[in-house]
């Protein structure tokens, strides 16, 4: 029986019928302006898409599930195969080995010198049941030799094998600043060891184009799918210059992709991604294969501060990169920004993925994002965006030119400061840490406190570019936090924000609620009332709060009858900052005029207001 057997004696919706009933929520106000949104491409995103007819299906390398790939990071090899195995015992199936002083490591990584340290962390790993991913940052090559040494070492036949080498010298051009050879060395290299690789029966990926460089420097998506074409296309160019055909060069290549927390925006870029290569491939002659096409969360969305919605924010990216079609997935662990995970936060990360698969069965459907009208319209006008941004840098004369002048960082800087601008302004909130933060969260475990950032060491550079940052969104909140923790270690309390609640309950909570939030998101704790109707009450327990800021919240009306007064009451306790709840209106000289120092609001520059709140608080 047709379950839609009854869909025929109804008339069919039409787009016009919807947008009837919108103007009349909308009541004048503007379409565009209210339901449209717009990505740091520029790209727009409708309230509404109609089904996509015709779309091409994206496919994986293989058919099936997608690997749970889990890092290897901890800088003994002994304490890092540990703890791998119990990944590969309970689930993993893909390893990923950040080696020390890699971009990635975060400055910890496992410490490679010698076979034997890699022997070491891979002992009682069966190399030729899992897949394994090396991250070596600058040090590809001599740490992919070592693997190679050691797989044969252990007498495996390379064809058997499921490796990424990872080799990317122009991710980590991008990353430290300088390459240590001209490119046409590095060129020569990359084609003897791919040439030494294929005698010896290698068939898995010797080099990677990543775009975690570009993504942690604030790129847009468009940025990122752009960076990493041209990478690959400058790979393609390197292998094919010194012999290789380019069928042979492009099955050498595999790719990385960042996922983050916005699902439609990752869906469709790990899609865009694979249309995007097909459209390089058909350009060289080649009839488009499938890539093999690496995820991992973003750096950039980790937190330190209330570090439990990070497993949120890895889910979310999880769940989009597995639909978006990657092969294989490495989840962050959710206190990676806070140093060296341990166990229960890798168990996490593993078990992250562990829920989508095998519980939420997200493999089981083959590009399950094909035909939804949203999906594919971000998915197309990503296409569209990248492949521009691609042909810039070719006209720049390639990627390693554009880094050279400076181009594509200053194309990135631009995007960055819109995206430092939205987070100042919450416009793109982060929970619980500009948005709902814990000021009394209690710490979590790692198995080593992170450093500060070291600059990385580089061997005498014959190719040098601006280095691109690696910056974490929460960053400036978490600055503000920090100077909040000082203080109370210095004094044993928080710089405190009194709120002055005018009138009854109802009239102050949705504002007072708002301001505590906002305060506390710069480590000011809010000092909570039930509200006052009387001056000198509102006074003395102002004075007794000890608090050097204070926050007028109510409603319009109130404020109308009664916020004159309590500026003035306020001001005779000896208080200068006195914030208000809300935006001005017509009365703001009034209230400035009274003493109102500053307004906050939803969409105000709430880091500009407060980082001057806490240098006023803990004066």
């Amino acid at each position: 029986m047709d379950d839609l057997s009854l869909a025929a004696d109804f008339p069919q919706a039409t787009r016009e019928q919807w947008l009837k009933l919108v103007e009349g929520v909308l009541k004048g106000a503007d379409f565009t302006k209210k339901l449209v949104g717009r990505t740091h491409d520029g790209i727009e995103i409708q309230p509404l898409y109609p089904k996509a007819e015709g779309a091409a299906r994206i496919a994986r390398e293989q058919a099936g599930r997608w690997r749970v790939s889990q890092r290897m990071d901890h800088p003994d090899p002994a304490k890092a195969n540990e703890l791998a195995l119990i990944d590969l015992e309970n689930g993993a199936d893909a390893l990923t080995l950040v080696t020390r002083k890699a971009p990635a490591a975060r400055g910890f990584g496992v410490k490679i010198e010698r076979v034997e340290d890699l022997d070491k962390a891979l002992s009682g790993v069966m190399l030729d049941l899992i897949h394994l991913r090396l991250d070596a940052g600058g040090k590809g090559r001599p740490t992919a030799e070592l693997l190679i040494a050691l797989a044969e070492k252990r007498g495996h036949k390379l064809s058997d094998l499921s490796l990424d080498l990872g080799m990317d010298p122009i991710g980590g051009l991008a990353s430290i600043g300088s390459l240590a050879v001209e490119w046409n060395e590095v060129s020569t290299r990359m084609g003897a060891m791919l040439k030494s690789l294929t005698k010896k029966g290698f068939n898995g990926r010797a080099f990677t184009a990543d775009g975690r460089p570009y993504h942690e420097a604030g790129a847009s998506e468009a940025q990122e799918l752009a960076a990493v074409l041209a990478t690959g296309v400058s790979y393609l160019r390197a292998l094919e210059s010194q012999g290789h055909s380019l069928d042979a060069a492009r099955k050498a290549l595999s790719f990385l992709l960042v996922a983050d927390a916005d699902e439609f925006l990752t869906v469709a870029k790990f899609r865009a991604l694979r249309r995007l290569w097909a459209q390089v491939e058909q350009a060289c002659g080649l009839e488009p294969k499938s890539v093999r096409l690496h995820a991992e969360t973003a750096w950039r969305m980790t937190t330190k501060r209330d570090p439990w919605v990070n497993m949120l924010r890895t889910t979310v990216a999880t769940f989009s990169a597995g639909i978006g079609g990657t092969d294989a997935i490495t989840v962050l662990p959710f206190t990676a920004a806070l140093g060296l995970p341990d166990a229960f936060a890798r168990r996490v990360a593993r078990n992250t993925q562990l829920v989508l698969l095998e519980e939420s069965n997200l493999w089981r459907v083959a590009d399950p994002a094909a035909g939804a009208g949203g999906f594919e319209a971000l998915t197309d006008a990503l296409c569209e965006r990248a492949w521009g941004l691609f042909q810039e840098i070719e006209r720049e004369g390639g990627i390693i030119d554009s880094l050279k002048q400076g181009a594509l960082q200053t194309r990135i800087a631009t995007v960055r400061a819109q995206r430092e601008k939205a987070v100042a302004t919450r416009k793109e909130p982060i929970t619980g840490t500009s948005e709902f933060p814990n000021i009394h969260e209690a710490d979590v475990t790692v198995l080593m406190p992170a450093a500060p950032a070291a600059k990385q060491e580089t061997d005498q550079a014959a190719v040098s570019v601006t280095p691109l940052p690696s910056v974490r969104t929460a960053e400036a909140f978490e600055r503000l936090r920090d100077l909040s923790d000082a203080y109370l270690a210095k004094t044993g309390a928080r710089p405190k924000v009194f709120l002055a609640n005018l009138g009854p309950i109802s009239a102050f909570t949705a504002r007072a609620t708002f301001a505590k939030n906002f305060f506390e998101a710069g480590g000011i704790e809010a000092v909570m009332n039930d509200g006052f109707s009387d001056t000198e009450k509102l006074k003395q327990t102002f004075l007794k709060s000890k608090a050097k800021l204070s926050c007028i919240c109510s409603s319009d009306e109130i404020y109308e009858n009664h916020a004159i007064e309590a500026i003035k009451t306020l001001r005779e306790a000896g208080l200068a900052p006195i914030y208000l709840a809300g935006r001005p209106g017509e009365r703001e000289e009034q209230l400035t005029g009274a003493g109102i120092t500053t307004f906050i609001y939803a969409g105000c520059d709430t880091l500009k207001v407060l980082s001057e709140a806490l240098e006023k608080a803990c004066s």
